[in-house]
This record gives C-alpha cells, structure tokens and sequence, in this order.
C-alpha cells in the first residue's frame, strides 16, 4: 500500500521490540536462542540498562531479532506464557504469543542473562559499523537505498525490488539521512528513482503491525512525528529535486511529487492515492499541493476516491513534468539530466529556494494538520479494519 509515515528519526525507542506480522511467527521453532545456565546471571541492573541501550540502537534489527527479544523480556520478567492464545485474525498479538511461548521453561534468570547477551551484542555490531567509511562522495552505504554521485547528479535509488520499493521504517529513515547529505554534497541536484520495474509501491503495510508495548496510541505517535519530520526534509530541500518515475506509483510516493521541482515519468507509469480505501488520509502535503496543481476538482477525485492516473493523464494534471517511451526513457532522461547538471549549482539553488520561500511555511503547517489527522485515522476502528482486511485479502492471493 501506500500511505504516510517515517522519516530521517530513530525509528523504535521501545523498552523492548515491536510485534510483528504473524506469518514471521511460523519461523518461531527455527530461532535458535543461546542460554548460558552454566555462567553468572545478569542482575536486574544489567537487565534494565540493556532496556536503556536498545533504546539508543539506530538500526531496526530485523523482525526476528525483534521477536526473540520481545520473547525474552516477557519470559524475564512475567514468566512462562500462560496468557490466553490470541485469535488466528490478531495476527500482531498472536506473533508476540506465539513468541513468548516457543521458550518453554525458561527460567526467568536465564531469559534476562538472554536478553542482556542479545542486546549487547546487537550494541556492539552497530558500533563496528557506526565508523564505515563513507564513500568517495562523502555518502554512506545504505541497506535499503543505493546513492550513487556522478556527473554533478546526486542519485538516491529505492532499492527493494523484491517489494516493489515499498517503503519501510528503515528506508525512511536512510532517506531522510541521504537527503542531509545529497543537500550538503557538491552535486548540482538531487535525483530520486525507483530499483526494477516500481518507482515505488508505497508504504509497506506491515508498519501498521509494529505496536509497541505501550499500545496502538504510541505507534501512531511515533508514527506522526517520523512522517512529519520526513516531509519536512523534503520541504526544505535546498537544491533542485527531480523524481524519475521508473514504473507504478503509489501513496506516499505519489503525495509528495508535488513539492519536486521537476518529474519525469515513463509512459508505463501509473499514479495511485488509495487513502480512503485503507481508511486513512492524505499526507505528504497533498492536501494543499494537489488542488494547487490540478484544480480542486481533479485532486479531490484523486485523493478521496482512489482514482488511478496514467501518466499521461498525471502529466495532463500538472502532476509530471513530461512524459517518455519506457523504451528509451532512461536514455533520454539521464542524457538531459546530464545537461542540466553543467549549469552553475549555485545559481539553480538560489533560483529554486526564490521560487520555493514563499510556500514553505504554508507547507510546514499543512504538513503538521495532515499528521495530526493522520494519527487519529490510524488511531480508528475503521482504519484498523481496512487494514487487516488487506491482509486478509492479500493471503487469498
């Protein structure tokens, strides 16, 4: 799917993981959890500054990772799992059950000597890994993005192809680090693009499945605050930004092309805003740009009632710049980009910041309502619903 959330902010500071999806729980046998019942047990003090360190953790760990700890801290300090069997349909509890459960007899002592190891060596390989060397142009190495500078063009590439780009809390969060940087850089602009054939399909759903102990309020407010610091960095993104739609666009993906200064699309393409179906509402400040760029009429047709747009149709709408054959749009996208790249950097900078100002407060506050909506909409029975109808429906497949 495809709506809101993350940015460039430490994406979990839980005292202990989030659930996840429950078709990660059939892997539960598998995991295999070291216990030291021969060596000294952590105290109660080592157990709670692990808490405190996985809080300072930058890095999702993975959901495994993240339900072998879940598991461990409920068996550390509640004890065997004899809390009632959540229905198959409560696919996020039913994980954390199914997780706590697979550790049996595990006494309470061994569990927090398990959780305090794990936990201190999740610490200690983010820390070989804080000081890797950045690339030649000055950008780190990113799990879910490829950053690429060449020709005075600065390329971010959404690279999970296997999930169509989906966007994840991990991939927010290096956006948003690679947008600092790409605004910091030599390069004359900015690119964003999409691995394989998606540009982008949008947020990756099981975000909605990662509720921390504290409940659905908190993973909305964290929620909120990540999409809103995210669209901000765009908001002031100091050079020129360029989107070159390589396939399929949804959600999130598609809300803030209004705030690129240009958009170049392949003529396979599509643009896609499923908000009300999964319950939600717009973000991405397309509540305000949209109506800007294609009228209200059209973008209440867009935003409210799912319409698709092809890219002819996105570009017709104000939408996309232009529009290319597939067959050689790559080819002439990048070969036009080049040119434009020879220009003098500052001078496009200055132009696009003029050009730019006199929204960005308008766009700021719009940013801010349309997180705050958001939240409640997540927050929502009807919501939640559609969501885990999604789900549903997505298994049948």
């Amino acid at each position: 799917m495809a709506t809101s959330l993350f940015c460039a902010q430490r994406c979990w500071r839980l005292p202990f993981p989030r659930a996840i999806r429950a078709r990660t729980s059939r892997n539960l046998t598998a995991l295999q959890i070291h216990t030291t019942a021969g060596s000294m047990q952590a105290s109660q003090q080592d157990f709670e500054k692990a808490q405190n360190n996985l809080k300072l953790l930058k890095k999702d760990p993975g959901n495994d990772v993240k339900l072998k700890l879940y598991a461990l801290f409920k068996q550390a300090t509640q004890g065997l799992c004899n809390a009632p069997k959540p229905s198959m349909l409560d696919f996020v509890n039913k994980a954390k059950w199914d997780a706590w459960k697979s550790l049996g007899g595990m006494t309470q002592d061994d569990a927090r000597q398990s959780y305090v190891e794990l936990v201190s060596s999740l610490v200690s390989s983010e820390s070989n890994t804080e000081g890797k060397a950045l690339s030649s142009s000055g950008h780190r190495s990113y799990e879910t993005l490829q950053v690429i500078c060449e020709d005075n063009i600065t390329k971010i590439i959404l690279s999970r192809p296997e999930k169509k780009n989906a966007i994840n809390m991990q991939m927010y969060q290096e956006i948003g680090q690679a947008l600092e940087e790409a605004g910091k850089d030599e390069s004359t602009f900015t690119v964003l693009t999409g691995l394989g054939d998606y540009y982008c399909s949008g947020n990756d759903l099981n975000n909605f499945t990662n509720i921390p102990p504290e409940g659905k309020e908190k993973m909305a407010s964290d929620a909120a605050v990540i999409l809103e610091a995210f669209v901000s960095k765009i908001i002031d993104f100091p050079k020129p930004l360029i989107a070159v739609i390589n396939g399929p666009a949804v959600g999130i993906s598609v809300t803030m092309l209004g705030m690129f200064d240009i958009v170049y699309a392949t003529d396979r393409a599509t643009f896609h805003t499923p908000f009300s179906q999964l319950g939600q509402s717009p973000e991405g400040c397309s509540s305000y740009t949209f109506p800007q760029i294609m009228g209200l009429a059209k973008a209440t047709e867009v935003l409210l009632f799912n319409k698709v747009l092809t890219a002819q149709k996105a570009c017709d709408l104000g939408l996309v710049t232009e529009v290319f054959p597939d067959s050689a749009f790559q080819q002439e996208v990048w070969s036009r980009l080049k040119e434009y790249a020879k220009l003098p950097k500052n001078s496009l900078a200055f132009s696009k910041q003029l050009i730019r100002e006199n929204e960005k407060e308008k766009l700021h506050a719009v940013n801010i309502q349309e997180c705050e909506r958001l939240k409640e909409r997540w927050l929502s029975e009807e919501c939640m619903n559609a969501i885990i109808s999604f789900f549903q429906n997505k298994s049948k497949l």
